[in-house]
Formats: structure tokens, C-alpha cells, sequence
């Protein structure tokens, strides 16, 4: 009787330790994919700023150019053509990407990437960034988060006929929050309340819609999903620490 007690005495402590060790392993595995995260988003945020450095020496040159050729034909009364040629360059302007700097490295990357891509598609925007860490959060769940509202976004705005996406993150009484609302042409939520993604169906905003409330309330957050002034929109709001 003795050798069976001090048997399951040790198999009891043998099964603790193995349960802290599994913790620990996948506790490092979490911050091996945060530190991997970070790695990522810090060459591409390199990458990014290397592109951009060339844009504009390649903008400074074509403009000095352009000074000169609006200028000649100034020089020569020529102000039709002027006119015309000015027209021509402030388009070619409205068309460069102007990259969006924050003080969170993730979020950096996250939003130039995604909004980018929305820019080359003919999609505006508008965007307005706090520097704020989001501390509270680990980088591959903020990272989840923000790319699942984005590109919610970015899909569902390629069909509607008012293309445009506004973004903001900021704190509200004590919660960081980011917020994304794009156009739409009629009501989503009327149609779909529960935002069910299925194949057949090419609403966009389901997809992600639940890894999103998911995680905000990892982080005791919380998600609200409305529509307002013929926009979708999807705030999260995250405890400040």
C-alpha cells in the first residue's frame, strides 16, 4: 500500500512539472512568434522607408523638370499650355503614396502595407494616428487584429461604387482604440446581421470578423460593429495599461 502511494506521489509530481514545463514551451513559443513578428515588420518597415527615400529623390528631380518646363512656357506666353502641364503634374501627385508614420513599428507596417495596396486599387482614405503601443497586446495578436479590420475593408470597398476607407487610432477615455470604416453602397448588417461568410456570399466582412472579437476580449476589450452615414464600421477597444 506503501509502494503504491509513494508511486502516486510521484507520478502526481512528475505530472505538475510536465504541466509547467508544457506551459513554458508554449509561452516561448508565443514570444518566439511575437520576436519573429517584430523581425518581419521591421525589414519591411525598412524596406518601406529605403522605397520611399528613392520616390522622393526621383520627385525632387522630376520636379525640378517640371519647374522648367512650366516655366519655359511662361517665358513665351504660353499659359494655356502651362495650365494643362501643371494640371498633368498635380494629378501625377495626387497618385503618390504618402507613407504614414506612427510611433508602433507593427502598426507601421501594417497600415502602409494595406493602405498601399487600397491606393494602387483607386481606393481614398483617410487616417488619423495617435502614437499609441497597445501595449496591452502581443505583436501577433494586434497584428491579427488590425490586418483582419484592414483588409475587411480594403475587399469589401473593391465593389462599392464610393471607394473610400477612414482610419483611425486613438485613446478613449482610457481605451486604446482603432477604428475602420469603409463606404457602402447599402446596408450590410440588414442583410447579413451576423456577418456569416460563406462562398457564395461577396460580402467581405465576415471573414476574420470573429478572430477579431476573439482576441479583443483576450484582452478583457471589446468590439462593436455598426453602420453610420452609409459606412460599415468596426471599432476595437483595447484597456490602456
Amino acid at each position: 500500500m506503501n509502494r503504491y502511494k509513494d508511486l502516486k506521489a510521484a507520478y502526481d509530481e512528475l505530472d505538475k512539472r510536465y504541466a509547467g514545463l508544457l506551459a513554458e514551451k508554449l509561452d516561448l513559443e508565443y514570444r518566439c512568434e511575437e520576436l519573429e513578428a517584430d523581425m518581419k515588420a521591421a525589414q519591411a518597415r525598412q524596406e518601406n522607408i529605403e522605397k520611399i527615400a528613392e520616390n522622393t529623390r526621383r520627385l525632387k528631380h522630376d520636379m525640378k523638370n517640371h519647374v522648367m518646363v512650366i516655366a519655359s512656357y511662361l517665358s513665351n506666353g504660353e499659359t494655356d499650355k502651362a495650365r494643362e502641364y501643371l494640371s498633368v503634374v498635380l494629378d501625377k501627385l495626387d497618385r503618390v503614396y504618402n507613407y504614414i508614420r506612427t510611433g508602433n513599428s507593427v502598426m507601421n507596417y501594417i497600415i502602409n502595407t494595406k493602405l498601399q495596396y487600397a491606393h494602387k486599387n483607386g481606393i481614398k482614405f483617410k487616417a488619423e494616428i495617435e502614437n499609441l503601443s497597445f501595449a496591452k497586446m502581443g505583436s501577433v495578436d494586434f497584428s491579427a487584429v488590425l490586418s483582419n479590420m484592414l483588409d475587411n475593408a480594403v475587399e469589401a470597398s473593391m465593389d462599392s461604387k464610393e471607394k473610400y476607407i477612414y482610419v483611425s487610432v486613438c485613446k478613449k477615455s482610457g481605451w486604446d482604440t482603432m477604428t475602420v470604416k469603409n463606404k457602402i453602397d447599402s446596408s450590410v448588417l440588414d442583410v447579413n446581421p451576423e456577418l456569416i461568410s460563406t462562398k457564395a456570399d461577396k460580402d467581405k466582412h465576415g471573414i476574420g470578423v470573429k478572430q477579431i472579437k476573439t482576441l479583443a476580449e483576450k484582452y478583457d476589450g471589446m468590439t462593436d460593429i455598426y453602420e453610420s452615414d452609409g459606412m460599415f464600421c468596426v471599432s476595437v477597444m483595447i484597456p490602456s495599461e
